[in-house]
């Protein structure tokens, strides 16, 4: 056993896991004949051109397989000296049946007058043409059409190529267990198109199964068959539909159609086998002649799910009116974030709502908010098992509300970002020359601006970029005065002007810092016969004496003093330049005694 398969593996079932010599998917030799028909497809791009141009309801040209023409010739009396001919098929829609002998005509007249040395033989076919080959169990020349090579094609031929495909791979796989692979959906109906999908229906013979569990069965066979072989099937196609694969054991397909089961009805009745061991033609046949009946209790079973529409209807109506609720509550909570308050409650919000936006903010109505009261409140008696029911009208009358509501809450976003712009603008902008302002004193804007590039930019105290930051703020600024500035410039200048204010905070921290230090004297003087060192702090008028854990405030006079005090008056000092009282130095004396100041 290949160890690469034993995934695929299903016990009890004789599988094979290599692909059968007996049903190639392609042709043999892919390559020489991929390019001789390379070689035919350019000799007959004019007569494409001329069928899709004169006939432009054309589903797909293509070109039979060379090793197929044999069995046409036999089934369809197709002349036999035309072996060596290039066989064309040209499927057209079925109602344009009735014209085909014209077409063919038509197409026939326009060979002969290309006078090509490429013999060409037409067949005209509709997709009941195809499906009539299939009910008659002629697969192999179904596939041979299927396998056609593609001249034009809308999407018919490439959906059943995949199918074909696909089929191909399955009954290598799973040989003998295969009962029915048919196909349905549009592609029956001929309306595929390059993007439609197909829906196969494949019956797997599940009697030798005896010890795996049927559900484990039908899971396993899913997927093998919707898997691996599926994504194969659609390389080796090479189109972009994709196949809706249902995989029905064999009894339980059977008992679905004792009980009457419509999916099956559907499938016998619409559907057609592009491989099939005898069984599913009978059924066919069985359903036509009315010969499939439900038994008494598959009808019962049927009449209850008519009791059941009620309560169905009833429940999703009851589901409409949550997915309502659910649409105008969570919209209004995330406006009332925005708007800069905590996110509320379901019972919270219409009352938020309410205070914010129609009180105080004037943006909306007390009838705005009557919709989402009415929400709110149906809602609740649904969680309170006080609402049973909601009537259809109820739910249109909610939906039409509710529309409304949004499109006044969109329209309130815009106005709500609006004033946050503003307040973050005009924010950033006083913060800024706050501290502009206390650094380099009250000027006007550009006078600011000015001494901010000469004493601090210039001088290096500040990086180049602190200038940009401050234009670009100053110019943010402007432009929502002028309502042209746009919220991605407002949060860019809002980012970089914390940058600023930190630089500004450091600097005004530095010269402080260095100020404090002129104005911060070391004394040194005897204490019990012995050195000692304190420290002297000027602000203003008044200095302080740090010494020992204990302070001591020098003005007119000596007081007690503390920590609190010294920041208070370092505070009130920075206004200002520090002025030394020289009735301090005679209170120091008096303090310590002889004193000396180390610088």
């Amino acid at each position: 056993m290949n160890p690469d398969n034993r995934d695929q593996d299903i016990p009890e079932m004789e599988l094979n896991n290599k692909y059968s010599d007996k049903k190639p998917v392609v042709p043999e030799n892919q390559e020489k004949v991929k390019k001789d028909m390379e070689k035919t497809k350019k000799e007959l791009e004019k007569l494409k051109g001329f069928i899709v141009k004169k006939f432009p309801y054309t589903m797909a040209i293509g070109i039979l397989p060379p090793q197929s023409i044999k069995l046409f010739i036999e089934e369809e009396e197709v002349p036999k000296e035309t072996e060596k001919h290039v066989h064309l098929q040209v499927i057209i829609p079925e109602e344009k049946l009735k014209e085909s002998p014209k077409i063919k005509q038509e197409i026939v007249k326009h060979i002969d007058s290309l006078k090509s040395k490429q013999k060409i033989w037409l067949h005209i076919r509709t997709p009941v043409d195809i499906w009539e080959i299939c009910m008659d169990s002629k697969f192999e020349l179904s596939g041979a059409i299927a396998m056609s090579f593609p001249l034009y094609d809308k999407g018919f031929l490439g959906v059943l190529r995949l199918a074909e495909i696909h089929k191909s791979l399955v009954l290598q796989k799973f040989e003998r267990y295969v009962v029915s692979y048919v196909i349905g959906g549009s592609l029956v109906r001929g309306e595929a198109t390059k993007t439609s999908d197909a829906d196969v229906f494949i019956v797997i013979n599940d009697t030798d199964v005896k010890r795996m569990p049927r559900v484990e069965l039908r899971e396993r066979l899913s997927q093998i068959i919707a898997g691996a072989h599926l994504q194969e099937a659609m390389a080796l196609a090479g189109v972009k539909n994709t196949l809706h694969i249902q995989t029905w054991l064999l009894t339980d397909f059977w008992d679905s159609v004792k009980d009457a089961h419509p999916v099956m009805f559907t499938v016998i009745r619409d559907g057609i086998p592009i491989y099939d061991r005898g069984t599913f033609m009978p059924w066919k046949s069985l359903l036509k002649m009315g010969k499939l009946k439900p038994s008494p209790e598959a009808i019962d079973m049927f009449m209850k799910t008519a009791d059941r529409a009620k309560e169905m209807v009833e429940r999703r109506l009851i589901d409409a009116m949550v997915d309502v609720y659910y649409s105008v509550l969570t919209p209004s909570q995330a406006l009332v974030m925005l708007y800069g308050s905590p996110p509320p409650t379901h019972k919270e919000t219409p009352d938020l709502m309410k205070k914010i936006f129609v009180d105080k903010e004037k943006l909306l109505k007390k009838t705005d908010i009557a919709i989402l009261e009415k929400v709110v409140k149906l809602f609740r008696e649904y969680e309170h098992e006080k609402l049973k029911n909601i009537s259809g009208a109820e739910i249109d009358k909610l939906l039409k509300d509710s529309e409304i509501y949004l499109k006044k809450l969109k329209n309130l976003r815009g106005q709500i970002e609006k004033k946050s712009q503003e307040k973050t603008i005009e924010q950033v902008y006083k913060d800024i020359f706050g501290l502009l302002e206390s650094t380099l004193g009250k000027k006007p804007q550009a006078k600011i601006i000015q001494e901010f590039e000469s004493k601090l930019i210039k001088t290096g105290k500040l990086p180049q970029q602190s200038m940009r930051i401050l234009k670009d703020v100053v110019s943010a600024k402007a432009e929502f005065k002028k309502g042209k500035s746009d919220s991605h410039k407002i949060d860019n200048a809002r980012k970089n002007a914390s940058i600023l204010i930190n630089e500004l905070i450091e600097y005004s921290q530095r010269k402080d810092l260095a100020s404090l230090e002129k104005t911060r004297m070391r004394i040194k003087y005897k204490e019990d016969n012995k050195d000692a060192m304190a420290e002297l702090l000027i602000c203003n008028k008044e200095a302080f004496l740090l010494r020992s854990g204990s302070v001591k405030r020098l003005s007119d006079k000596i007081q007690d003093s503390n920590m609190e005090d010294v920041s208070r008056a370092i505070e009130k000092r920075k206004s200002s330049q520090a002025e030394i009282n020289p009735e301090i130095f005679e209170l120091l004396k008096k303090e310590l005694g002889e004193f000396e100041i180390i610088l």
